[in-house]
């Protein structure tokens, strides 16, 4: 298999391991927005030292930044904010492996906007997979107790971080296309140095303004919140190499794998259960990532 498809594959891992990590801090300690800044608090300073201490010991250049390369990276800085908030949000209204199946909309809609924003389609086969997605989003888009089918928090929730998180990774494949350098370490690692110092310094200035206090019981809480920083590198050191190297549709389609990963520890670890309806929507959006794959 090639390269983009192992890290793609890391990065889903890394990636739920720090879903799990907000989960708890959601649930026993923080806030939505505390949560939210928890992973980009500690990220950050490792993510600039470690791209740092690699163009050190390979005499790589520094890459002149355009400004397509910062309108790509804060676009997608910002998406990503907003995408992890509404993930951590929708936590609070279903279990955690719903939550992050909603979340997989962002196959479909990164599809979208990366054909409409970088002009990179998919196969005839994506498109059927979109069909399938999306049927399934319907059935999970039901709230357990009744009510509104997408009028709902939940769905609101779940589809609002699907669009955000595609914002995202277009963004940032766009910036990774900008940076000239044959090194895909470089384009990854400036790109990703780039985006989380921003988010740290816009998370930082919403919370003194908005939630004073929450900085402080983000840094206090540092045994996890610094766990969820670390994972948050390492999954998005690999997503942004992925980027680099091919089409973020692509990516994030291989990128479902995280969905095995979360119903073990939806399972195993927050003894959670899902309805039959819900397990028949995880059906169909499983079914949407195989067509995924075989249209790579």
């Amino acid at each position: 298999m090639a390269l983009w498809i192992y890290v793609s594959i890391f990065a889903a891992f890394m990636q739920n391991l720090r879903f799990m990590l907000q989960k708890h801090l959601k649930a026993t300690k923080l806030s939505t927005g505390g949560a939210t800044f928890s992973r980009f608090l500690f990220s950050s300073p490792l993510v600039a030292l470690g791209i740092w201490a690699y163009m050190s010991v390979t005499n790589a250049p520094f890459p002149a930044l355009s400004g397509k390369f910062w309108a790509y990276a804060l676009s997608g800085g910002i998406g990503q904010i907003l995408a992890t908030a509404c993930v951590v949000a929708l936590f609070a209204e279903r279990n955690f492996a719903v939550g992050i199946v909603f979340k997989k909309t962002e196959v479909v809609l990164t599809a979208l906007l990366g054909l409409v924003v970088l002009g990179e389609g998919v196969s005839s086969l994506g498109v059927v997979a979109i069909v399938i997605g999306f049927a399934g989003v319907v059935l999970l888009s039901d709230p357990p107790k009744g009510g509104a089918r997408f009028f709902n928090k939940a769905a609101g929730f779940g589809l609002g971080s699907g669009l955000l998180f595609g914002v995202s990774a277009v963004g940032y494949r766009g910036a990774a296309l900008q940076i000239d350098s044959p090194d895909v370490i470089v384009r990854a690692g400036v790109s990703l140095a780039v985006a989380t110092a921003f988010q740290t310094l816009i998370m930082a200035a919403w919370l003194a303004w908005r939630d004073k206090g929450e900085i402080g019981r983000v840094v206090a809480s540092w045994r996890v919140s610094s766990l969820v920083g670390v994972t948050s590198m390492c999954g998005s050191f690999g997503w942004f190499v992925a980027f680099a190297l091919q089409n973020a549709a692509y990516v994030k389609a291989v990128g479902q794998v995280e969905l095995v990963f979360t119903f073990l520890a939806s399972y195993f670890i927050f003894k959670e259960r899902s309805t039959p309806k819900e397990l028949a929507g995880i059906a169909l959006i499983v079914v949407s990532i195989l067509v995924l794959v075989v249209a790579l």
